[in-house]
């Protein structure tokens, strides 16, 4: 029986989440179905795409969490002094 690879499978190959014998008969398949091969290929590009995106919270919400932290009743319980 020839096992039909899916777009999920070829994700999960891309980020390295297959087996030694699954990379096999991806590989087999990329292959054989240019349509999955053309998905193999625009997901190599997304990936490197999406290492390259970094993302940092605006200093407004890094001080609101840090003050809900700090005035939390939880952590008025672990410190009930309020001293650090």
């Amino acid at each position: 029986m020839t096992k039909t690879f899916t777009q999920d499978d070829v994700i999960r190959y891309v980020y390295e989440e297959t087996s030694e014998e699954e990379n096999v008969l991806i590989e087999e398949a990329l292959m054989a179905e240019p349509t999955l091969m053309g998905f193999f290929m625009d997901a190599l590009e997304l990936r490197s795409l999406m290492d390259k995106i970094s993302r940092t919270p605006r200093p407004s919400t890094v001080e609101t969490i840090l003050s809900y932290s700090t005035n939390h009743p939880l952590s008025q319980l672990r410190n009930p002094t309020g001293v650090a």
